[in-house]
C-alpha cells in the first residue's frame, strides 16, 4: 500500500511539473493543398491550391525530449484544375477551397542542437469540421463561383437524404507528419496532412471514395512561457 501511495504521489508530482512548464502559443502560415483522384493516392491532373492556416497550439512536456502538442486551427484545403491558356475559347479552370476547423494532437520528439535550440519531428492524428469555402470556375470568357455545400452526415451516419457530388462531407480526419526547428520560444515547421476520409458526401464505396485531402503546411509560431528544453529556467 505504501509503495502504491509513493508511486501515485510521484505521478501527480510529475504531472504538476509538466503542467507548470506547459506553454501556449500561436501558429500560422501557408498551405499547398491537393485532393487525390485515384485509389493509389495519385492526384492526376489536379494542381496544388494555395491557402493558409492559423490557430493556437499548446506544448505539454512529457520529458526533456518529448512533448504532446494539441492545437485548434482554421485551415484551407482543396485543389485546382486548369487546361489551355487564359483568353482562349477552350480555356478551362476550376478550383475548390474548403475551409475547416481542425484539431491536431501531435507527439513531438525534440533533439537539442545548441543552447535553447532544438530540431523536432512528430506525428499524430487530426479531426476537422468543414465550415466554409468556395468553388470557382472559368470556361472561356465565362466565370463564376458558388459556396461549398456541406452534407449533414456524421462519422457514424451516412444517411443524409441530400447526398451528391456537389456536396462535401462536413467531417474529415487523418494524420500529420511534421518537422522543424525550435529556437527559444519561436518555431518554424513543415507539416504534411494525410486525409483518411473521402471528402464527397455519401457512404464510402468503390465508385467515389478516392477524393481525399492532402496538404503541405509551412508555418511559424511563438510559444508563450518558459523554454521548451524540458528544464526549469531557474536551474
Amino acid at each position: 500500500m505504501t509503495k502504491k501511495i509513493v508511486l501515485s504521489c510521484m505521478a501527480i508530482g510529475l504531472s504538476v511539473a509538466a503542467m507548470a512548464q506547459a506553454r501556449v502559443g500561436i501558429k500560422g502560415g501557408y498551405n499547398l493543398a491537393n485532393i487525390t483522384t485515384g485509389s493509389g493516392g495519385n492526384v492526376e491532373e489536379n494542381k496544388f491550391k494555395s491557402s493558409f492556416n492559423v490557430g493556437v497550439i499548446a506544448d505539454f512536456p512529457l520529458s526533456p525530449v518529448l512533448s504532446l502538442q494539441p492545437g485548434v486551427f482554421y485551415t484551407g484545403k482543396g485543389s485546382k484544375l486548369e487546361r489551355g491558356n487564359p483568353g482562349d475559347v477552350t480555356y478551362f479552370k476550376t478550383s475548390t477551397n474548403p475551409q475547416y476547423i481542425e484539431i491536431p494532437v501531435n507527439l513531438v520528439g525534440k533533439i537539442p542542437i545548441g543552447e535553447d535550440t532544438r530540431l523536432f519531428i512528430g506525428a499524430g492524428p487530426y479531426a476537422a469540421f468543414g465550415v466554409a469555402g468556395k468553388n470557382k470556375y472559368a470556361l472561356g470568357p465565362v466565370s463564376g463561383e458558388s459556396k461549398i455545400k456541406w452534407d449533414d452526415d456524421t462519422p457514424f451516419d451516412n444517411t443524409d437524404p441530400n447526398q451528391g457530388y456537389d456536396k462535401y462531407k462536413r467531417f474529415d480526419y487523418g494524420g500529420n507528419l511534421l518537422a522543424g526547428v525550435e529556437v527559444g520560444n519561436f518555431l518554424i515547421s513543415a507539416q504534411y496532412g494525410l486525409g483518411f476520409a473521402k471528402i464527397l458526401s455519401g457512404a464510402d464505396d468503390s465508385r467515389d471514395d478516392k477524393s481525399k485531402n492532402r496538404v503541405w503546411s509551412f508555418s511559424v509560431g511563438y510559444l508563450f512561457g518558459g523554454s521548451g528544453s524540458g528544464k526549469n529556467k531557474a536551474e
